[in-house]
C-alpha cells in the first residue's frame, strides 16, 4: 500500500509540473471531452482525458507491482 500511495503522489507531482507542456499537446482538449458554455456558464467533462488518465495510472501501477 505505501508503494502505491508513494506511486499515486509521484504521479500527481510530475502531472502539476509538466501541466502546461501537456496542455500544448491537446491533453484536456481530446475529442470526446464535453464542453457546454453558455452566458455566465461553463461544464466541462473530460471524459476522454479521464479515460487516458486512468490507463496510465493503471499501466504504472500494473509495472509497480512486478
Amino acid at each position: 500500500m505505501q508503494r502505491v500511495l508513494i506511486a499515486v503522489g509521484l504521479v500527481i507531482v510530475l502531472l502539476g509540473v509538466f501541466w502546461p507542456w501537456i496542455q500544448k499537446m491537446g491533453f484536456g482538449q481530446l475529442p470526446g471531452d464535453i464542453v457546454i458554455e453558455r452566458e455566465g456558464f461553463r461544464f466541462y467533462f473530460p471524459v476522454t482525458s479521464m479515460i487516458v488518465i486512468s490507463i496510465v495510472v493503471s499501466l504504472i501501477l500494473w509495472w509497480l507491482r512486478k
